[in-house]
């Protein structure tokens, strides 16, 4: 009884010892000055802004999108979660059930043989894994009647998803256009403007008939699928919106809204990021 009395001691005062070595860690200040700024943040018991799913790439064994999406949902109030690749269609189901819109972001070229096209010699680097990819989550999410919201390829992929077309590539299809649309320098900056629909989402969402936008693309929508329609072009003809409210959750733009939002902190552009959001939550209520 004696020993185990000792040893039931010596384990308290070893217990005790390791909780005051914890308890006295000196860190280093760089360190404790993160710790600290996290620790004056308030806790949220039940957050009710509005959780927005942004598609990503895979590409090799790793997955990116730009930064500036995140941070322009974020700016605009909501809960930016990145989506990873994947072609397996429960794990997107569980995805999307925890979702409340959907931004489908910019990036390579949509393999033409999803809309029956052969490949113009012009055509880009694709990537099948992401077209697989955002056909399946578009799908899902608008049988879920999820907002689904798109940028530059974005825009492009919801189109031919629904059955639409796309224009391969801007200076083959378009050889008299004096635009620039592809300007991966300084992206920053706007390139030209664009004229927009009267009593459409987008004419509404910016309050004029004219916006000056950036331009990363070479390719465009074609024709339009059922339930869509072009609410703004460029001087040359190229569609530069795409919305399907009231019927279909849909709404996107041609342009780089995300770069002018988080670089910028341009308020025109962060309208779009608005009206994400404030779909989202209407959907999440």
């Amino acid at each position: 009884m004696k020993h185990i009395l000792t040893a039931f001691l010596v384990a308290i005062c070893s217990l005790t010892a390791t909780a005051q070595v914890k308890k006295g860690v000196v860190l280093a200040p760089k360190l404790q000055t993160i710790y600290e700024h996290f620790d004056k943040a308030k806790p949220i018991k039940k957050s009710h802004k509005p959780v927005i799913g942004i598609t990503t790439t895979l590409k090799g064994n790793s997955l990116s999108v730009s930064y500036d999406n995140s941070q322009s949902i974020n700016m605009a109030g909501g809960v930016p979660l990145l989506i990873p690749s994947t072609d397996d269609p429960v794990l997107m189901e569980e995805i999307i059930s925890r979702l409340d819109a959907v931004l489908v972001t910019g990036g390579p070229d949509v393999d033409p043989a999803y809309y029956g096209a052969e490949r113009h010699e012009q055509l880009g680097e694709v990537n099948d894994a992401r077209d697989y990819f955002e056909f399946m989550l578009i799908r899902k999410a608008l049988q879920h009647n999820l907002p689904v919201f798109g940028i530059c390829r974005g825009m492009q992929i919801i189109n031919v998803a629904l059955g639409g077309t796309l224009y391969q590539d801007i200076p083959s299809d378009f050889p008299d256009s004096e635009l620039t649309h592809r300007k991966r320098e300084e992206p920053h900056l706007p390139v030209h403007s664009i004229r927009l629909l009267p009593g459409s989402m987008v004419y509404e969402l910016f309050g004029t008939d004219e916006v000056d936008v950036n331009s990363i693309h070479h390719q465009s929508v074609k024709d339009v699928a059922p339930g869509l329609r072009i609410t703004a072009w460029s001087a040359d003809g190229v569609a530069e919106a795409l919305e399907g409210y009231p019927n279909v959750p849909v709404f996107a733009l041609q342009s780089h809204p995300e770069i002018f939002t988080a670089r910028n902190h341009d308020q025109l552009m962060k309208r779009f990021f608005d009206l994400l959001v404030q779909k989202a939550s209407k959907k999440r209520k």
